[in-house]
């Protein structure tokens, strides 16, 4: 399986080398250069694995450059009942007729990114132990991120984390999260600005080809294909639990902000599970779903950046979205490169409502989405407590909101859960009076110490501060 760049860098390179890498050469984004293609007899074969076993065979079709066996070890070792709390690892339950919600916040940082980041703190240490080299990781977070991050590498030989995160726009929780931890190959950065400002340094720092080779710098963002690759399993997890066989289809819906969630689930569709509808859920910060009804694509500036009750998708420029972009307008690179670079580096934006390939985002691809405000998650958490006795946080009720507009009888809709309440406190206090049950480890959490370090949002500094703690 080889790997290209969606802007047209003539290098293929495999797996190991992408994993390590973070952003092509030319600023792309890695895909495969095919999607593998999934049959209904492999789809019969897979419905009964368990969720490491699963996760093994959708990652083989992709992985060719770590032995089969070590592969296996990895998956085995990552996805355990003890790290996620069940023995199904994403399980799902039918919240109301057609209506399911799929958990994916049972692992260490009570959040959908665990799924990944657990793998991908795996894969890391299995390589670079193999290659004898070291990597210093720089993210991007807007909450949940840069946590489940830091817990998957922390103590990992070999690797260092910087984690970017706007100075003051995260939950509580998910500050004291990251900012707790004592270890010393984590270091977090809080920027002045947005997550934005913090997700364009990593780009400007990962474009320095200098710097980075120098420093070494990897990414586990999700600009990261790996840690992609690893989101697709549980939509395969999602369906064979939906469904009793592979003729029926189903719809997900996704709070999206990145783009890499749900674009896991575009690949999902396109290796050829039988996904209906992919839904994109968003909120006042509502750049995707401005697209998806008309085709404009209209990054905001920081000062037009919505400071939301659902933080996590407080973002306007989706750097995944280029990846589903390349594949809308048919994997040509020098369309791409006009659109991403040309026209949104120089306008802020491109208009596609014209385009044929437009249609196709919802014809061909299966994309529709939906838009959620303060008010209207206040609404569906009450009322999915009351009606179900079950509590969600607030970027999944931004799903649900969505999900029920986009229904369609006799097709199960699975919304992907995102975290857990106790992350986003003060809303679910502000929504039901009280606030949500948080698991003992987490007791104190906001009073522990704190290490952390405030930068400008400026990629100078933040180079800086790494070659400093790098020597």
């Amino acid at each position: 399986m080889n790997y290209l760049s969606t802007r047209g860098h003539p290098d293929r390179k495999r797996f190991c080398e992408i994993l390590l890498e973070g952003l092509a050469p030319d600023g792309g984004l890695y895909l495969p250069e095919a999607y593998p293609q999934v049959d209904t007899a492999t789809l019969a074969k897979w419905r009964a694995l368990p969720y490491a076993e699963l996760a093994f065979e959708i990652l083989s079709l992709y992985i060719d450059d770590i032995p089969p066996a070590d592969l296996k070890a990895i998956c085995a070792k990552t996805y355990t009942a003890e790290v996620f709390g069940t023995d199904e690892i994403v399980p799902l339950r039918e919240l109301e007729d057609g209506v399911y919600l799929e958990a994916l916040s049972n692992g260490p940082t009570l959040a959908f990114k665990d799924m990944a980041m657990q793998l991908l703190g795996n894969l890391f240490e299995y390589e670079l132990a193999r290659r004898g080299a070291e990597l210093n990781i720089l993210g991007a977070t807007s909450g949940d991120t840069g946590s489940a991050a830091e817990y998957a590498m922390r103590g990992k030989k070999g690797v260092r984390v910087f984690m970017t995160s706007p100075d003051g726009r995260m939950s509580p929780f998910q500050q004291a999260q990251m900012f707790s931890l004592q270890d010393e190959n984590i270091h977090n950065i809080a920027i002045t600005g947005v997550f934005d400002d913090c997700q364009d340094i990593v780009k400007a720092v990962s474009n320095d080809l200098g710097f980075k080779r120098k420093y070494r710098i990897g990414t586990v963002n999700s600009i990261n294909w790996a840690r992609l690759l690893a989101q697709v399993v549980y939509y395969f997890a999602g369906y064979f639990q939906a469904t009793a066989s592979n003729d029926k289809p189903v719809s997900f819906t996704v709070p999206s902000g990145n783009f890499g969630n749900v674009c896991a689930g575009h690949v999902a569709r396109s290796m050829g599970l039988p996904i209906q509808t992919l839904v994109v859920a968003t909120n006042e910060n509502d750049v995707l779903d401005e697209f998806f009804r008309t085709g404009v694509y209209r990054v905001r500036a920081a000062v037009d950046t919505h400071e939301t009750s659902s933080p996590s998708m407080d973002i306007s420029k989706a750097s995944n979205f280029e990846r589903f972009v390349f594949d809308l307008v048919g994997r040509d690179a020098a369309k791409l490169r006009k659109l991403f670079v040309d026209d949104l580096g120089l306008q802020g934006s491109f208009d596609l409502s014209a385009d044929p390939a437009f249609k196709q985002a919802a014809e061909r691809f299966g994309f529709k989405s939906g838009r959620s405000t303060h008010a209207d998650r206040l609404a569906t958490i009450r009322d999915t407590d009351k009606r179900f006795a079950t509590l969600v946080d607030p970027h999944t009720a931004d799903g649900l909101k969505a999900a029920r507009e986009q229904l369609v009888p006799g097709v199960p809709m699975v919304v992907l859960e995102t975290a857990l309440p106790i992350k986003f406190a003060a809303t679910l206090v502000e929504a039901l009076g009280a606030e949500p049950a948080r698991p003992k480890k987490f007791e104190g959490i906001e009073a522990l110490p704190k290490r952390v370090v405030k930068l400008p949002a400026d990629a100078e500094a933040v180079k800086a501060y790494i070659a400093e703690n790098c020597d």
